[in-house]
């Protein structure tokens, strides 16, 4: 099979599409930047004169040589323009959250499956240089058996966001949903489906019409149970992760870099992209069998959202699998789409 670099077209170029997608498609290695989709200002033209900048999708979908379509517009867009670009014979990598529940999510894996083509979730916090450290933590088992997570993500916006998908009372709106599904992958992918989940939504900030709170309580066989917290109205965040186990405890703030260096314009090729400043290591605490404590302090591994395009670039090229799998990505939005205790 060619290993020819993907021609790729990317569906809207606002903070997404400038930050998280054109430095990666951009590299002229795996993967080639053919056009981008911009209504208004031709700020993609301008950063890369090369491309195409058309006014439409549907112009970008009728390219045929285009392998590849990010979707990457408003959340409630996501399924009708996912579907759009498989019947226009195109892989599709689509930005969570994926769908507003997990019938439509089905429904476009299942037009995936009928075009012969792939359907791939942008999780990339998988990628997260914190939560990797977490995930080492994990995975050596260096806690003992886990039994209490708490997974957070802080914010102080008391202001509305210009993003108004985001504010309205419309599928897929709210912080859950902006901000669940990032933490919900990272556990999934930690530990799998779990047996069982309560929702708790609220909203705060005056004149809003969506939750601006939300809690997520999961619980696992063995007794492990995780909390998540996903917050605009955190004057102080709190560690984004508190992992405590049968033989000591683990906490690490939100400190990866990767977003802040790509709006700064750092390249994604940079020896010192992903890679977290002194002073945020994560705290491991470990019982000893006197009842002393031994404290060490382990720094993140690197972030690194390459990976994620180059597990693109495999299952499309390779028909290597896609880490973030289907029936994940449904387990996420069944948990999501619930009934909330005070909703």
């Amino acid at each position: 099979m060619s290993k020819k670099s993907i021609v790729t077209g990317i569906l809207s170029y606002g903070m997404s599409g400038r930050v998280f997608h054109a430095p990666f498609i951009n590299q002229k290695t795996r993967f080639e930047l053919r056009a981008v989709v911009e209504r208004h200002e031709k700020r993609a033209k301008q950063r890369y004169p090369d491309i195409i900048s058309y006014d439409s999708v549907d112009e970008l979908l009728n390219d045929d040589s285009i392998e590849l379509v990010i979707v990457n517009t408003p959340n409630n867009t996501h399924v009708d323009y996912a579907i759009r670009a498989l019947r226009a014979g195109k892989h599709i990598l689509v930005e969570k959250p994926f769908a507003p529940n997990s019938a439509e999510a089905k429904h476009v894996f299942d037009v995936g499956k009928e075009m012969g083509k792939h359907v791939m979730v942008f999780q990339n916090r998988r990628w997260d240089s914190d939560f990797k450290l977490l995930k080492q933590v994990v995975g050596r088992e260096l806690l003992g058996e886990p039994i209490e997570l708490h997974v957070r993500f802080d914010r102080y916006r008391m202001e509305k966001s210009p993003k108004t998908f985001k504010e309205q009372k419309i599928p897929a709106s709210g912080v859950l949903y902006d901000l669940g599904p990032h933490l919900l992958d990272q556990v999934i992918s930690l530990f799998g489906k779990p047996e069982k989940s309560i929702k708790i939504v609220s909203t705060h900030r005056p004149g809003s019409e969506v939750d601006d709170f939300s809690s997520l309580v999961l619980t696992y066989p063995k007794g492990l149970t995780v909390f998540i917290y996903a917050s605009l109205l955190v004057a102080n965040p709190l560690p984004a992760y508190v992992l405590h186990g049968t033989k000591g405890s683990f906490q690490k703030v939100r400190a990866d870099v990767q977003e802040d260096q790509l709006q700064a314009g750092i390249s994604p090729k940079d020896p010192e992209y992903g890679i977290e400043p002194i002073g945020k290591e994560g705290l491991i605490t470990l019982m000893k069998p006197n009842g002393d404590r031994e404290m060490r302090y382990r720094e993140a591994l690197k972030g690194d959202y390459n990976d994620l395009f180059n597990a693109v670039y495999a299952q499309i090229r390779k028909e290597e699998p896609f880490p973030v799998k289907q029936e994940e990505i449904l387990w996420q939005l069944e948990i999501l789409e619930q009934s909330a205790l005070n909703g």
